[in-house]
């Protein structure tokens, strides 16, 4: 299939177009009150813990979450307040590794 210049143009607007669309959807998804949520398997992926150890910390009151139905989440302020409270210096002895 032979493209010229302008329509294949035409094309890859559209594309990043609806791109873009899905992106936003994505990124608003995840956001309550203007902040970002994890779920459980967002954390046991980024602080490389099991499901049994956020339950551990939650009922200990160590990491705070709201629930919606079954569905448990953490607030990313809470999550680096954690972080920083809880969790040991990565392996550079920076502490600032979640930004």
């Amino acid at each position: 299939m032979h493209l010229e210049n302008e329509e294949f143009t035409g094309w890859m607007e559209k594309l990043s177009s609806k791109l873009d669309d899905i992106f936003s959807c994505v990124k608003a998804r995840n956001i309550l009150n203007g902040e970002r949520l994890y779920d459980n398997q967002d954390l046991c992926f980024m602080l490389k813990l099991s499901k049994r150890s956020l339950q551990r910390y939650r009922s200990l009151g160590v990491l705070k979450y709201i629930q919606v139905g079954q569905k448990t989440l953490y607030y990313e302020s809470d999550v680096k307040k954690f972080i920083k409270d809880h969790l040991t210096k990565d392996n550079t002895g920076r502490d600032d590794f979640m930004g």
